[in-house]
């Protein structure tokens, strides 16, 4: 078997940068170099004050400081680390297509291909390509024949190996994974280096956590496990609406179906939508998929989670617009969290930004607080979508640091991400702030319904009769 004591991995993202600092961690032989063309992001990674890492994650910094600089190093230097590495990790942004054939749904592998293309140019010894990003079922061949064709006559076993991760768990999830999946050509070539990547995460886990298959099979599997489980939570969300038509209750009905050992618990609470980088992207490229093979009927049905996602976005901010007699126009509304969900800083997808921009479009005045979201992420966020100019943005939208001071003159509260600390303000100090009737909207089903029908809130809950 291969012996692995350089890796390098090209993104610096959010699973370039946890997954190899917890390889470092937990393979301290392995010297782990993670590069990218982001100067600035390079530089937050090596940033003393490790709270100013660009990427918030439970644990993670704590595992830094304790491999940066050892076997942990993070650089601009990608052709160094290139032609050092045995094992090189792909793992840059899979965005979705803005242009062309398959635009809105397909993946976009432009990274990836100048990626394949540079480790072709730069690599003088064989070296065993990791795809870490996301990928359409059948990229390797794509990467394959540019290393084959392009290359200095080395060789390259390409392999798939799919993060699972959750972000605000990630280093949990990595730590104690359910599984690692593995895809590579069964040749004797391709079956060692399979075994070489398996060696490696076998310093930390047991090889019943291990999965090998082919390469297919691997790419798919990732592609097809977010689609899983983002149709658990639209499935969920739709029912939420029937339940506030029919006077039951959401978390009841999760409750009673998720006791069946056949559906269990899991992404079963109702929500304002998912977000994250992951599951619109996967879904809509497996749409695009399944529509590139003439198979249009599991095209439509996939395309059905997105639709009742978007759905709950629009449901949400309809319902404040018309509890509010039908008007928000010069009326504060407080957002209460801007990530996608809670422990991370990552806004992508997240149902904030489209439950804003509904709002925005009826001319409300939003004054958004978030714990690890920056002020300058949020009006990017807002600018991308291109509804409005950046001045409109910024004269509409507010960025506080003080959630309770916030509050003041408000008509309502949002909340949009279930960070736990919303739980423990003083809500009978933001009632007082507020102005009467004061409204709160929890889009993530977190705060305490009797204490603030007690308070005298006019408090909505997603998934419950008014």
């Amino acid at each position: 078997m291969k012996k692995i004591n350089k890796i390098c991995c090209i993104g610096a993202g959010y699973v370039g940068g946890p997954t190899m600092s917890v390889i470092a961690y937990k393979c301290p032989g392995i010297e782990v170099t993670v590069v990218d063309i982001n100067e600035k992001r390079i530089d937050a990674w090596n940033d003393k004050n490790l709270d100013n890492l660009p990427v918030y994650e439970p644990g993670l910094k704590e595992i830094v400081a304790e491999t940066r600089g050892k076997n942990l190093f993070f650089s601009t230097q990608i052709d160094k680390a290139i032609d050092e590495a045995d094992m090189i990790f792909i793992s840059v942004n899979t965005p979705t297509k803005t242009y062309g054939k398959g635009k809105g749904q397909a993946a976009d592998l432009k990274y990836i291909e100048l990626c394949a293309r540079n480790i072709a140019k730069v690599a003088k010894t064989d070296k065993i390509v990791v795809e870490k990003s996301t990928l359409p079922v059948r990229t390797a061949q794509a990467i394959k024949n540019i290393l084959d064709n392009t290359g200095n006559h080395v060789n390259f076993e390409i392999l798939s190996n799919p993060e699972f991760l959750a972000e605000g768990t990630a280093i949990n999830d990595l730590l104690y994974a359910d599984r690692i999946l593995i895809g590579g050509d069964d040749t004797p070539s391709g079956t060692e280096a399979k075994d070489a990547l398996a060696a490696i995460y076998g310093h930390w886990l047991p090889d019943n956590k291990i999965l090998k298959t082919n390469i297919w099979s691997s790419e798919l599997s990732k592609l097809v496990a977010n689609a899983f489980l983002a149709q658990r939570i639209s499935s969920i969300n739709s029912i939420s609406a029937l339940c506030e038509k029919t006077d039951a209750n959401v978390q009841e009905v999760s409750k009673a179906i998720g006791l069946d050992s056949r559906i269990g618990p899991k992404f079963l609470n109702a929500s304002v939508g998912f977000g994250g980088s992951c599951f619109q992207k996967d879904i809509l490229n497996l749409v695009y998929i399944a529509k590139t093979y003439g198979l249009n009927e599991v095209s439509d049905y996939w395309e059905q989670v997105i639709l009742i996602n978007d759905y709950q976005k629009r449901r949400f901010a309809n319902n404040i617009v018309s509890s509010l007699y039908n008007t928000v126009s010069g009326k504060k509304i407080v957002f209460y969290g801007w990530a996608f969900k809670k422990d991370t800083n990552d806004t992508r997808e997240s149902a904030a930004i489209y439950v804003a921009d509904a709002l925005l479009d009826e001319q409300a005045e939003i004054v958004v607080y978030d714990p690890k979201v920056s002020e300058e992420r949020i009006y990017a966020d807002l600018d991308y979508l291109n509804t409005r100019t950046e001045e409109e943005n910024r004269k509409l939208v507010t960025v506080v640091k003080e959630p309770v001071e916030a509050t003041k003159e408000a008509h309502a509260i949002a909340v949009l991400t279930e960070w736990d600390e919303f739980k423990k303000y003083d809500w009978e100090t933001i009632y007082k702030n507020m102005l009467k009737p004061a409204f709160v909207f929890d889009g993530r089903r977190i705060l305490d319904k009797e204490k603030l029908d007690t308070l005298g809130f006019n408090y909505y809950r997603i998934g419950e009769g008014a």
